[in-house]
């Protein structure tokens, strides 16, 4: 019997070979279809947040990491993506507090009672009706930082020095202290809002900076986050 002129069209093994080749670059292409999409999705993300402004969301106490995990599902659930973009709880890495047993650092928040959201506003600094809802209504939420139902957008300095410190804090890095004895600061929120007045004292392990301002004609010593105070 004479030979087959080619013997690979009969063999089982080789046709097996084949398909397993075929397969193997469909997957191959389709892996890079997939990669070549999310990659796409991420620049028309990054494209989006160009467009959008960081601000600041007053929540229930305890509840911010609460409120993040709720609004995140559902600002995915109504498809509000292209409005809202990232919802932040700031943490920073401080020294544990002195007789805390087996660590030399804590993980805590640096904003208590609020959340960071990205989102684009109106031409006129509101926030779109849907997306006001969608968050207005989560269980904690409080009101945005500003007036006239306008969100206040947190400045570029301010947006910049918070994703810096969330990124020290994803790398184990500690809480920088920016201020020392002497200095001149200014009270960015709270009670003494918009007061200025001296450094007395960092107190490092509480994550703490005392400064002492007049009022009604006295000096008086205030305890206020780091966070709370900016140098003048």
């Amino acid at each position: 019997m004479e030979e087959s002129e080619n013997p690979t069209m009969c063999n089982p093994e080789n046709q097996a070979h084949d398909a397993s080749d075929a397969d193997v670059a469909s997957q191959a292409s389709a892996d890079a279809d997939a990669a070549n999409q999310m990659a796409a999705d991420a620049d028309a993300q990054a494209q989006a947040r160009v467009n959008m402004s960081w601000c600041v969301l007053r929540v229930a106490s305890n509840k911010e990491d609460m409120v993040r995990e709720t609004l995140v599902r559902k600002i995915a659930i109504e498809g509000l993506e292209g409005r809202v973009g990232r919802i932040l709880v700031p943490t920073e890495r401080r020294p544990a507090p002195r007789g805390k047993v087996g660590k030399k650092f804590v993980d805590r928040k640096m904003y208590p009672g609020y959340v960071f959201v990205e989102m684009e506003l109106e031409e006129d600094g509101s926030i779109a009706e849907h997306a006001w809802f969608t968050i207005k209504e989560t269980t904690g939420v409080g009101d945005f930082i500003g007036s006239g139902g306008k969100p206040a957008p947190m400045s570029k300095g301010d947006v910049d020095k918070m994703l810096l410190q969330i990124d020290q804090a994803s790398k184990g890095t500690a809480v920088t202290v920016e201020f020392a004895k002497g200095d001149m600061v200014k009270i960015k929120e709270g009670a003494f809002e918009n007061f200025e007045g001296e450094v007395d004292e960092v107190l490092p392990d509480k994550g703490l900076v005392r400064v002492v301002v007049t009022i009604f004609g006295r000096a008086t010593p205030v305890e206020l986050e780091f966070w709370q105070v900016e140098k003048v």
